[in-house]
């Protein structure tokens, strides 16, 4: 299936994908970054899957989430019948569970369970037995450290390494599936009531949605992307996942396939504003303090990205056996770009944190010392050529986000200490901040083209450029940024939606080939906004709400000439930009600036 037909479904700590086929095709348990059990989406069912569909034809097929929640509920309609399909993963309690729950609507609909667990993406069939002093449909299976576990109210029996069943259901009835995972050492999970874990699941999104506090005419896009950021929170410790998979393709077909169950610095300053707009302070605080414990430690050891508990060996691979997504290949995990040197993210981390003191935010007895820990060492690296925002894996270059975003991490510790009277070396960090600003003025425009370029000399174009007015380092109303989005329109705006870069011409060390970023088109509707241009600004904005899938959801990149989305799904970053933007449509109405511009 297209990667737009599939949901999300999670606990806040592990999410599964379920496509429009009733099949579940991706589950990493029980963390996001663990071992797939189910990773047919990268290769085929063999590969792990759980489907619970109708046997016959299926005429249509009805998906939407419940209310505000992340229970997923799909409708088949076929000749004899109505049939929903309620999935959901309880996000409270001791355990993890996947939970299945078959409503008959109409008529009688025969149905199929077909279950096919393979531990280590794919790669490992494990040892199925009956759950002693059970009755019919309770399975055991296990494969060295994990165990899963099923009870139902449909017996299952084994036919080539498959759990296979049959049975009817008829309007007015329910039957029910709940898997668990457990480690093998540990007992059997006790059993679930699905109804009951259904009502509570239910009650727990309709209370943390209720929290939201935006009013503005797209609250339902906002409010769906807000509650996708929840589901891809790690719990336990506040991180947040780019998404819940791995090397899904930029390009379908390509090698640009990337883990991205990892913790990005670079999403931080997005991620903690659009937290705080929406009301969600207890998840911006945790998604601030777990930025603090990441970045601790030496500053010359700061890493771009982070496990979900902060790990840093996040040593890549190549997965033999996985075809890959419509067979792009390689399949990754983990991500060799977290050793790359990356300035940028030294002033997303302090921009940051200066966005929590303006959000009033308690302050962490740490947060100071190590941002000034931070920008002593930005002070020795920044006439050092870096990978950029994009994670190249071509040649460093001084690329001119990078060298903004220092100017950012100078200007945020020089406003954050007379915010709140801290104490610094600020003349030095004002000779500094005027200094960088110059040089990039001088070093990183070019007149004949009237923008600021990708990089220091460079003659191409880089949609992150579209940042430079958001982050406050020129106003939008300058020559400079006005040429810049020129350039951008015309060389990276395709078909409606803006491209990273002109993958053809960068030298990023991969082959050329790649879909529409989505963040980026999001930032040339905020750039639309603060010259003014109010009109072109919401045309692009809904033709981006309208590529979302029939759930709400946003990939990575979007394709314009296949008309696919494209790229890991869903898209933290995507996400957190569509919340970001709305918000700006709202300032913009009442003639706010954004609030990241750096203004008090």
């Amino acid at each position: 299936m297209r990667i737009e037909d599939y949901a999300l479904i999670g606990d806040c700590e592990t999410g599964a994908l379920i496509g429009r086929d009733g099949s579940i095709d991706w589950l990493c348990w029980p963390r996001f970054d663990s071992g797939a059990c189910f990773a047919a989406l990268l290769g085929n069912p063999e590969h792990g899957r759980w489907r619970v569909a109708p046997v016959g034809v299926v005429t249509q097929v009805e998906r939407r989430y419940r209310g505000d929640s992340l229970i997923l509920e799909t409708t088949f309609v076929t000749e004899s019948g109505k049939v929903t399909v309620v999935d959901f993963m309880p996000p409270v309690g001791t355990q993890s569970e996947l939970v299945r729950m078959v409503v008959g609507v109409e008529g009688e609909v025969a149905m199929h369970v077909e279950l096919i667990l393979r531990f280590a993406y794919g790669a490992i069939v494990p040892w199925v037995t009956k759950v002693d002093g059970e009755g019919s449909g309770g399975l055991r299976a296990i494969a060295g450290p994990d165990m899963v576990v099923l009870r139902g109210d449909v017996p299952l029996h084994g036919e080539n390494l498959t759990s296979v069943g049959d049975f009817t259901v008829h309007a007015g009835e329910t039957c029910s599936f709940v898997l668990s995972w457990r480690p093998s050492h540990k007992p059997v999970p006790d059993p679930v009531d699905a109804a009951t874990a259904l009502r509570e699941t239910e009650e727990y999104w309709r209370q943390w949605a209720s929290r939201c506090t935006y009013d503005g005419e797209f609250r339902e896009p906002v409010l769906r992307s807000l509650l996708t950021l929840k589901a891809l929170t790690y719990g336990p410790t506040g991180g947040l996942v780019a998404a819940p998979t791995t090397s899904l393709p930029e390009e379908i077909g390509g090698v640009r396939n990337w883990d991205y169950r990892l913790c990005w610095l670079r999403d931080a300053t997005l991620t903690l504003v659009a937290l705080m707009d929406a009301g969600y302070y207890d998840e911006a605080r945790a998604w601030r303090d777990w930025l603090l414990r990441a970045a601790a430690g030496s500053p010359d050891q700061v890493q771009i990205m982070y496990g979900l508990a902060g790990e840093r060996r996040l040593l890549e691979w190549e997965v033999p056996w996985l075809p890959g997504y419509e067979g792009s290949h390689p399949v990754r995990i983990g991500n060799a770009a977290h050793g790359q040197l990356q300035l940028d993210v030294f002033g997303e981390v302090i921009d940051a944190l200066h966005q929590a003191r303006r959000g009033h935010m308690p302050e962490s007895e740490d947060a100071w010392q190590l941002e000034r820990a931070l920008v002593a060492h930005l002070e020795r690296l920044c006439t050092t050529p870096d990978q950029g925002i994009w994670e190249v894996r071509g040649h460093p270059q001084h690329f001119t986000h990078s060298k903004v975003m220092i100017w950012v991490a100078l200007d945020r510790v020089i406003r954050s200490a007379e915010l709140c009277h801290l104490e610094g070396p600020m003349e030095r960090w004002r000779a500094l901040r005027r200094q960088l600003h110059e040089e990039i003025c001088a070093k990183a425009s070019d007149p004949t083209v009237g923008s600021f370029m990708q990089a220091y000399g460079s003659k191409e174009v880089d949609a992150s450029l579209l940042l430079l007015p958001l982050v406050g380092f020129l106003p939008a109303t300058d020559e400079r940024i006005r040429g810049t989005v020129r350039a951008v329109e015309e060389r990276l705006f395709v078909d409606g939606f803006v491209y990273r870069y002109d993958s053809a011409l960068t030298d990023d060390g991969l082959p050329p080939g790649e879909g529409a970023f989505l963040a980026c088109t999001f930032w040339l509707c905020d750039n639309y906004l603060l010259q003014g241009r109010h009109a072109e600004a919401r045309k692009l904005f809904d033709r981006l709400l309208a590529i979302r899938n029939d759930v709400g959801l946003l990939a990575e990149e979007y394709h314009p000439g296949s008309r696919r989305q494209v790229g890991n799904f869903p898209q933290a970053f995507s996400h957190v930009a569509l919340v970001s933007t709305a918000f700006n449509i709202q300032r913009a109405e009442r003639r706010a600036a954004p609030r990241r511009t750096g203004t008090r």
